[in-house]
């Protein structure tokens, strides 16, 4: 019986020794370089990490930023557009009857104020322009018969009539003058050069405002009847948000406060707004009021009537917080990663939290672990993360 245990015992111990010297030689085999790109490493004092390379970094689309302060406390739902004000839109348009000779935009282009955006041509212009021309020519002349009659009259020598009735056709005169060089500058006709005799064949359109040419409605040779739009100018420098509250959460909106939105021309990125004005007026359909929020971190291409999706925040409660797509559970506990980029690839930690209310698509987080303010926390793909470490926890236990 002892030399049977005694036999049992020295098996085991070799079974022990071939097992630790088979794993010793797995571990020696794998050739340098030949691990998976993404790996854990678990040591006595680094704990777990998951390491991406660059490339893996850019193809996930990692998003990587500091904690922030963010209201969390209670907001209220509203929709709606990017709007300009009224006083950063233009319509062009012609205040005579004329021919398209050409067209100097197309749409999209950045015109400034007082700009050329198209030539016009017509008969009438010319006309206008002679009418002027002969009305300026008499009124020189009825000038003259004026003063002449003014100093036959002062004289004691000339008829009081002939005096009142110079100087009735020379007022008539210069009135005709004036509203007819109004005219001219209105089709931005040089009245001066006219005076000099100067026929000038077309007028130009030009930009009231600077901005972008958001259309064009007219083309090369058409005849465009006065006061047709022509051309629409917005500046976008300007833009803003215009939400619509309804009637139940009125009483909760006030100026100064934070609006919290999503355009699709800036994915997977928030825009926030201050509001500055609350309308005190409902529309009907649907019966609400309109809220304008100016925009502070104007990012990507913001379009005027760019339908927006909002939450306004109507507490003053902030707390550290964190995207839901930054936060994965393993089992009853939560967990963030922290980021770091070292020697070219990006090493995320599990940290332990404890989650608190939503607000939206943002979580309240209490960090178990105290970080440093310049600490930098993945804000998405939590999960491919955990999971990457639980692969890399099998691995090492096999």
């Amino acid at each position: 019986m002892k030399n049977i245990v005694k036999h049992t015992v020295l098996v085991s111990m070799g079974l022990l020794l071939g097992l630790s010297a088979c794993g010793d030689s797995k571990e020696k085999n794998v050739p340098e370089g030949q691990h998976s790109e993404t790996a854990m490493r678990r040591g006595e004092n680094e704990g777990e990490e998951v390491m991406l390379t660059e490339k893996q970094y850019d193809a996930l689309q990692m998003r990587i930023d500091t904690l922030a302060q963010r209201n969390m406390s209670g907001y209220i739902e509203a929709n709606g557009q990017l709007e300009v004000p009224p006083q950063n839109e233009a319509t062009i348009t012609s205040v005579v009857g004329a021919n398209v000779v050409s067209i100097e935009v197309i749409e999209g282009d950045k015109v400034n104020k007082g700009q050329t955006v198209a030539y016009l041509s017509h008969p009438n212009i010319i006309q206008k322009q002679t009418d002027y021309l002969n009305a300026y020519s008499n009124s020189q002349f009825l000038q003259k018969e004026y003063n002449r009659q003014k100093r036959l009259y002062e004289a004691g020598v000339g008829s009081g009539m002939n005096f009142q009735k110079a100087e009735a056709d020379y007022q008539a005169s210069k009135a005709m003058v004036n509203g007819l060089e109004a005219q001219l500058k209105q089709f931005n006709i040089n009245t001066s050069g006219v005076r000099d005799g100067t026929i000038y064949q077309r007028i130009s359109l030009q930009s009231p405002i600077e901005g972008f040419v958001q259309s064009v409605e007219v083309k090369t040779g058409q005849y465009v009847e006065p006061q047709t739009d022509l051309f629409q100018i917005v500046n976008t420098h300007h833009v803003h948000a215009d939400l619509m509250v309804f009637e139940k959460d009125v009483d909760k909106v006030r100026e100064g406060q934070t609006v919290r939105f999503n355009v699709q021309s800036v994915p997977g990125r928030e825009l926030t707004a201050e509001i500055y004005s609350v309308s005190k007026t409902f529309e009907q359909d649907p019966k609400a009021i309109h809220v304008h929020a100016e925009i502070e971190n104007k990012e990507g291409d913001l379009i005027p009537g760019m339908y927006i999706k909002g939450r306004i925040e109507i507490d003053n409660t902030r707390t550290m917080a964190l995207p839901e797509s930054a936060i994965a559970k393993d089992g009853e506990k939560s967990f963030v990663f922290t980021a770091e980029k070292v020697d070219g690839a990006w090493h995320f930690k599990p940290l332990e939290i404890v989650p608190g209310t939503n607000n939206g698509d943002w979580v309240a987080i209490d960090l178990l672990e105290s970080v440093t303010p310049d600490t930098k926390f993945a804000f998405n793909n939590a999960y491919y993360l955990m999971a990457e470490m639980k692969k890399g926890e099998n691995e090492h236990d096999d």
